[in-house]
Parts: structure tokens; sequence; C-alpha cells
């Protein structure tokens, strides 16, 4: 099977995206709707700096978009289908036996 290196590269952005627990929670806010920064700071109890730095990664990766709402900006996710990856791998992950570790080559825990 060829792989193409934009299809690495758009995995390897999802991954970096994932890789941080506020990043995962901005996406799961951005899945049930739209939002402006000021409220998803307030809803994910983050300061707006620290909200700020991980938009710009998502934005960064690709994942979300900006939208001019008025005098404000609207963040959510660049395609709806990106919703129902995320939920497609949540269930992927939940089906995997609790009591598998994660292994990488070296054979420390990932996880």
């Amino acid at each position: 099977m060829l792989i193409l290196a934009p299809d690495i590269d758009v995995l390897t952005r999802f991954g970096r995206a994932l890789a941080d627990p506020i990043r995962c929670r901005i996406l799961l806010a951005l899945r049930e709707a739209p939002a402006h920064p000021a409220d998803l700071a307030d809803t994910l109890q983050i300061s707006r700096t620290r909200l700020s730095n991980h938009l710009a990664c998502l934005r960064d990766c690709g994942l979300v978009i900006t939208v001019p709402d008025g005098r404000r900006t609207r963040y959510e996710l660049a395609h709806p289908r990106l919703g129902q990856a995320l939920d497609d791998l949540r269930t992927a992950v939940v089906a995997v036996e609790s009591d598998r570790t994660c292994v990488e080559a070296e054979g420390k825990d990932c996880c």
C-alpha cells in the first residue's frame, strides 16, 4: 500500500493536537458547539492566555478555524467530520481492553 507524505503529515498534526489534555478538552467542547475564546476559557477553567496558545496550536494543525462574529471571533472545528472522527476515535480507544498497556519501542509505557 502506498502511503503519501501528506497523509502522514495529517495524522502527525492530528496526533500533536491530541497529545495535550487541554487541546483535547477544547476539541471536545468545539465538537458540541462553536465558541468564543472567553467562553471557552470560562468553561474549561483556564486562563485566556493559556487558551490562546492552545487555540493557536489547533489552528496551526488545521483542526480549528476562526469565524468573524461582529467584533468578536468565534472558533469552530475546521470541518464537521472532525467531530465524527473524535467520536470514532474515542469509541475505538474505549473498546480496547482496559488491562492493555501502550508500549513504545524502547519498552517504556507511553500512555
